[in-house]
């Protein structure tokens, strides 16, 4: 049996931000220190980033009496409690991910009731009864859907939800899977005197991702996109580089410098560990989706792994229209790459590699083939 990927669909919030828009809004808040507020608008400038999205619509105003999530004063102080941004994440996250696993079904032509396994994702608010739940109810599916909750491991999480996803295609052979990612970071900005929030503040955005994975045998799926196989693989010695805590006043992101290095360091030995184990060499890739984690990380990416401009355009595509949206954004890579395919002249793709990177430091990623 194969596990074939049936579609993909992604989502944003309603608000879209101009990242010069952006830098104007954090310029405005008082409680940053004059020398980092100068700083700001080259910073922006340097993420590689136009537009980011946000569940936060006070980001859009220009009046701070117009604010509703924070308080009505340019030091956005006293700042929103972790109580009030989970609330709010729970309020914005079910109808975003409703939406893209919704349309998700739609192009994989499933209907709710052939669901089997719902696999949710996020590392930016809980609650309970979770996602799971409310897109079992939601969405129509059956009462015995069997659900996993996938949480907290940051912008590599879609990987470890797909092979979760995978397991159940390999064990069960009528397993048709959705899968869904949601992220809300920008509820969790933090406004401190520190460069390493303010680098956080300027690459992470809002968005939602759901694929559907099925089980088919070897005349379904000929001709088909399939998850074959995945690895990951841990740094010994970068425990705090990458970290995502849990504070009074929102989830705090720790994020080093050294991060696009670490990742550099690791990377070659990790896609010939992948690629070898299923007799391929990185020559013999078609495509390449790289989370674009930050510019730093995908040109460090191709530098050592000798990629091609085109083979990291759509990452560096979707960092530019989205931002780093932690777990979706990986989904939002692989739609590209399988769109353009689709739009273009040539043969889709027959092979290629999808990675990403967070908390451990980790590199999740997963090897794909037409069957």
């Amino acid at each position: 049996m194969h596990t074939v990927v049936e579609s993909i669909a992604t989502g944003n919030p309603p608000l879209r931000k101009p990242q010069p828009e952006a830098a104007a809004f954090m310029q405005q808040i008082e409680r940053l220190p004059e020398p980092l507020r100068n700083r700001l608008p080259a910073l922006y400038r340097q993420s590689a980033i136009d537009y980011r999205y946000s569940c936060v619509e006070d980001y859009g105003e220009d009046d701070p009496e117009a604010f509703t999530f924070f308080p009505e004063n340019w030091e956005l102080s006293p700042a929103p409690s972790t109580r009030e941004r989970n609330e709010k994440y729970r309020e914005a996250a079910i109808p975003l991910a409703e939406d893209v696993a919704g349309r998700a079904l739609d192009a994989s032509d499933t209907d709710a009731d052939e669901i089997t396994h719902v696999v949710a994702v996020s590392c930016t608010g809980f609650f309970a009864p979770g996602l799971d739940i409310e897109l079992v109810k939601r969405l129509g599916l059956p009462a015995s859907t069997e659900r996993t909750f996938v949480g907290f491991m940051g912008c590599y999480a879609a990987f470890n939800a797909l092979r979760v996803a995978h397991s159940f295609c390999q064990s069960q052979p009528d397993a048709r899977v959705l899968v869904v990612c949601t992220e809300l970071c920008t509820l969790h900005f933090q406004i401190d005197d520190t460069l390493e929030s303010v680098i956080v503040n300027s690459l992470f955005s809002d968005g939602a991702a759901a694929t559907v994975l099925s089980s088919r045998s070897e005349r379904e799926a000929k001709g088909r996109l399939a998850y074959v196989d995945g690895q990951s693989r841990l740094d010994d010695d970068s425990m705090e580089d990458m970290t995502w805590a849990i504070g009074n006043t929102g989830f705090l992101m720790g994020l080093s410098s050294r991060v696009p290095d670490v990742i550099a360091d690791h990377l070659p030995g990790y896609v010939d560990g992948l690629l070898g184990a299923n007799d391929w060499a990185p020559a013999d890739m078609d495509f390449w989706a790289i989370h674009p984690g930050g510019r730093a990380v995908v040109e460090r990416a191709q530098e050592v792994l000798g990629l091609a401009p085109e083979d990291v355009q759509p990452s560096l595509e979707v960092l530019r229209r989205y931002g780093n949206m932690s777990s979706p954004t990986i989904l939002f890579v692989l739609q590209r790459i399988l769109q353009q395919q689709a739009q273009g002249d040539g043969a889709p793709p027959d092979r290629g590699v999808a990675m990403a990177f967070g908390p451990g430091l980790t590199i999740e990623g997963a090897f794909f083939e037409r069957v």
